[in-house]
């Protein structure tokens, strides 16, 4: 079983997989989990996305958290879960990426926390890979926050789905991750839902599997 490489609380923790093994799909995807959820969970989700020529890799938190605090919590009052965090999802792509698979060819799908988690991760390493995910999520850091711009995103396209009365994640943030991320040369799509539940809508799984057959 492969498992998280990188020193700090999630070291060691195991990365389920699904569909073919890496290098033997010409797409793979990182699902990263919620708060309180697990990778076993989430591999569900990409199964409904997409079961056939997608290697799935989902990487499992410790104490199925990423993070202790909301993402809109001082950065100092997440760590050193955070930067585990971070590193890890970095791990994951690492991992496929040396089984021969281009970053172009990685998506990641991350749902509350685990989106929160897959963007930062995109906006503090501007690490080339094809598509990111983000459901009910945004980047991470209290109001005020300004992200230090580390790279261009020109090749990599982003969704953006949640709902407009999200209790854990305000539409302000999505909106403010949108524009970021639109900065650094991504191409961005962001939708806001009238009235959803903290959830996967069914027209977000669409857009996801859209955009992962784009990919291939």
């Amino acid at each position: 079983m492969l498992t998280i490489r990188t020193p700090g609380p999630h070291h060691g923790q195991p990365i389920l997989q699904a569909g073919p093994p890496p290098g033997e799909a010409p797409v793979a995807g990182v699902l990263v989990h919620g708060r309180g959820a697990t990778a076993d969970g989430i591999l569900e989700l990409g199964r409904a996305i997409a079961r056939d020529g997608v290697t799935w890799l989902a990487p499992q938190a410790a104490g199925h958290t990423w993070y202790p605090q909301r993402f809109l919590a001082p950065i100092e009052a997440n760590e050193p879960w955070l930067s585990s965090a971070l590193a890890a999802v970095g791990d994951v792509v690492a991992q496929l990426e040396a089984s021969g698979l281009p970053a172009r060819r990685i998506v990641l799908v991350g749902f509350s926390q685990g989106a929160c988690l897959a963007l930062e991760w995109l906006a503090r390493t501007a690490h080339g890979v094809g598509a990111v995910a983000g459901l009910s999520g945004g980047l991470i850091g209290p109001p005020g926050t300004v992200w230090p711009d580390t790279g261009r995103l020109d090749a990599t396209r982003v969704f953006l789905g949640c709902s407009d009365i999200d209790a854990h994640i305000p539409k302000e943030r999505v909106l403010e991750t949108a524009d970021v991320l639109r900065a650094r040369g991504a191409a961005v799509d962001a939708v806001l839902y009238p009235g959803m539940d903290h959830t996967v809508s069914p027209d977000e799984v669409k857009r996801v599997r859209e955009l992962i057959e784009s990919m291939q």
